[in-house]
């Protein structure tokens, strides 16, 4: 017996991820959950082998989710699924507990290998994420000003850099315009840069946005 819940806003997306995992063996349960939180109550009520979480959900972030489920049910691996590119998410997710990071346009080839991974016990690492694991780690590699931010500080980061208001972004993240200028003004300092337009010219620099 094999349990999974994906955890994903679009039902679109559920869908279809449903639709690939039929062709897994052994699977008895697929649940789902469209938000963060009912995720975490679904979890806390039944018992699951597996959880694909996108980190991209109204409210909370994924990032914050995951480190939560991490601490009330360590037992349970999570594949991360995501939208974004492994240069921007990948390596915070594995640091805070996922078991792979997958994103969204290779689910439909590489899901059902991914979850064999997982399931067996190890990690699923792409070449790519292995390289920026190797970065990081490494004592002769330096970091870039964007990897000392908090997760916390990186979302704002992210949402910056993608155009949004700070009041778009305090209520997406549901906090007062006032912390997230705090967060921006931290972000500034610990990058050194001077407004939102140089930090929109790195994050494409480096490939944080599309």
């Amino acid at each position: 017996m094999f349990r999974i819940i994906i955890a994903d806003d679009h039902a679109i997306v559920r869908a279809g991820l449903k639709q690939i995992l039929n062709n897994y063996p052994g699977i008895s349960k697929i649940d789902d959950a469209c938000d963060g939180q009912e995720l975490l109550n679904k979890i806390k009520k039944e018992d699951y082998d597996m959880i694909l979480l996108d980190i991209s959900m109204p409210g909370r972030s994924g990032i914050d989710i995951l480190k939560q489920i991490k601490m009330e049910k360590p037992h349970i691996p999570v594949l991360v699924l995501s939208m974004h590119s492994e240069e921007q998410y990948a390596l915070r997710t594995l640091k805070a507990g996922a078991s792979g990071y997958l994103t969204k346009d290779l689910a439909s080839e590489k899901l059902l290998e991914a979850i064999n991974k997982v399931r067996e016990g190890g990690k699923y690492i792409t070449q790519s994420q292995a390289e920026l694991l190797a970065d990081n780690f490494s004592e002769s590699g330096d970091k870039k000003p964007h990897e000392f931010l908090s997760d916390r500080e990186y979302q704002v980061f992210y949402r910056i850099v993608s155009g949004k208001s700070v009041t778009e972004i305090a209520n997406e993240m549901f906090l007062n315009i006032k912390t997230v200028s705090t967060y921006r003004r931290r972000i500034l300092n610990k990058m050194k840069l001077k407004n939102n337009s140089e930090l929109t010219h790195y994050a494409f620099r480096y490939n944080l946005i599309e």
